[in-house]
């Protein structure tokens, strides 16, 4: 049985990258190593791996991926931090605002 990882990795520029992997000690060096020229965190090292979440089924992990990378900087660091009880507020507060970006 294969687990599955969804991570967020925060780069040099303090941008959070959002990614999925069946092996994350090798998908976080390759990160760090600059295995993919084309990669997004190719030019933004080095990298920090901030938060991983791990599943047993592999379309609950691309799920969670999809559902991570549409939320907003924020809801991403409260997650890192641990603070999932403010999820909902976030959410909220994102709702009634006016400016879309992070």
């Amino acid at each position: 049985m294969k687990n599955y990882y969804v991570y967020i990795i925060k780069c040099s520029d303090k941008s959070y990258y959002v990614g999925i992997t069946n092996n994350i000690e090798r998908r976080i060096f390759e990160h760090q190593e600059g295995i993919d020229p084309y990669s997004y965190t190719f030019k933004r090292r080095p990298i920090e791996l901030m938060f991983k979440k791990e599943f047993i089924n592999v379309d609950q992990a691309i799920q969670f991926e999809k559902q991570l990378k549409g939320w907003s900087r924020k809801k991403k660091e409260a997650i890192i931090n641990n603070q999932w009880d403010k999820l909902s507020e976030l959410s909220k507060n994102n709702q009634d605002s006016s400016t879309g970006s992070e």
